[in-house]
């Protein structure tokens, strides 16, 4: 006879995990991308460090169809949904490369949704179409030397001459800067525009433009070296009287602001996803660490103190997880939630950079040597919490969304 407690029921730690947002298709899709993350990705992760990642990648994803996921098939996507678009976000991670799963980042999720979102169809066809295929590599110029957080302070000018305008200035940070076909421009096109600040309905004067790298007086002037993301190339553009067309502006005149705060805003969801699935493959990583590595005679998880560190990481990460999920789930339902966004953001960032530094540190000597990936992590993740949107101006869109 079965007792009272054999009716209980019972914790299984180890049963997999599913959210709601994600369907059987997102589960396919998930070991499709990961069977190629792990044969034709990860094992090239300490070359590419060296040498940057090659551009045959984006080519191969294109052929995979994974550059398009939830890109309409008529601009040569599959058509998905945007919770794929997270799927491709996280298990990019695996590729042991920040700097890989940024090159691609900007190229599916900040550089060419704003020509698929505000472009003609003209410029769709022209740019979405052969990116999705791999076949043209995109990048965004925003940062300057003097203007990075403080989007007025850009001083890259656009004037208007005939039918064309002509563009004069400097972008920097730019990921994909030397490798790209193309770049979606910011510029400045009128010189007495006002303040632009996220939160304020401020910032008109600003344009976007969609210019061909290949056209005279585009510089790539030099490759940056970086802290981290060493397998992306991250590029000092200048433009020196470069002529481009009227027709390559992007979305209306004077709107470029606008355009690219909306930009952003997936562009940071993205970003909050990947940080959350490197600090989950970091954390693991350091678990196995921790069941295998000895001192004082026993393995050093069975440490309190140790203990307690994955607990804490274990739930930061979670809650980092939960609030990315919803907070797509909204995006994708139609909304427009920029405060949560922005919170999601914040605090993806934090979680990864904190779990990655404690990773090292459970470690030990061992945490700080190349040869055992967690220091890269660290350095990799450091930019999220500058990229896309500083900590600071984070902290102060939420701020403001209470009406301070």
């Amino acid at each position: 006879m079965a007792s009272a407690a054999d009716d209980v029921l019972k914790p299984d730690f180890g049963a997999q995990r599913k959210h709601f947002i994600f369907e059987e298709e997102h589960d396919r899709l998930r070991e499709s991308i990961r069977r190629f993350v792990e044969t034709e990705l990860t094992p090239h992760a300490e070359e590419w460090e060296e040498t940057t990642f090659p551009d045959s990648v984006f080519h191969r994803m294109g052929e995979l169809g994974f550059l398009g996921l939830s890109v309409p098939e008529q601009y040569g996507g599959q058509g998905g949904d945007y919770y794929a678009n997270l799927v491709l976000a996280e298990e990019l991670t695996r590729a042991n490369s920040g700097g890989l799963a940024m090159g691609v980042a900007v190229h599916t999720d900040m550089a060419t949704p704003p020509i698929l979102a505000f472009g003609t169809e003209e410029q769709r066809q022209r740019y979405v179409t052969p990116s999705m295929r791999g076949q043209k590599i995109a990048c965004l110029g925003i940062t300057e030397p003097d203007a990075g957080s403080d989007v007025a302070g850009i001083k890259t000018r656009a004037v208007r001459d005939g039918d064309e305008y002509v563009i004069n200035g400097s972008k920097t940070y730019i990921t994909n800067g030397h490798r790209a076909d193309y770049i979606v421009l910011l510029t400045k096109t009128d010189p007495d525009a006002g303040r632009a600040h996220e939160g304020e309905a401020r910032g008109s004067g600003f344009t976007l433009f969609i210019v061909d790298m290949d056209l005279p007086g585009v510089i790539r002037e030099r490759k940056l070296v970086k802290l981290g993301m060493h397998s992306s190339d991250t590029a000092l553009l200048a433009f020196q009287d470069v002529r481009v067309p009227a027709d390559a502006v992007l979305g209306e005149a004077g709107k470029g602001f606008y355009h690219i705060m909306w930009e952003l805003q997936g562009e940071r969801l993205i970003g909050a996803a990947g940080c959350v699935a490197g600090a989950q493959l970091c954390f693991e990583k350091t678990l196995q660490y921790a069941k295998e590595r000895t001192a004082f005679g026993r393995q050093i998880g069975k440490f309190q103190v140790t203990r307690h560190k994955f607990a804490e990481m274990a739930t930061k990460i979670e809650s980092a997880r939960q609030m990315v999920y919803v907070t797509a789930w909204r995006f994708s339902n139609g909304e427009y939630p920029v405060r949560e966004i922005s919170m999601a953001k914040l605090h993806a960032a934090r979680v990864a950079v904190e779990v990655a530094d404690e990773c090292i540190q459970i470690h030990g000597g061992a945490g700080y040597m190349k040869e055992y990936g967690v220091e890269r992590v660290w350095r990799d993740m450091r930019l999220n919490r500058i990229g896309a949107g500083t900590d600071e101006v984070m902290l102060d869109v939420i701020g403001r969304s209470y009406g301070l």
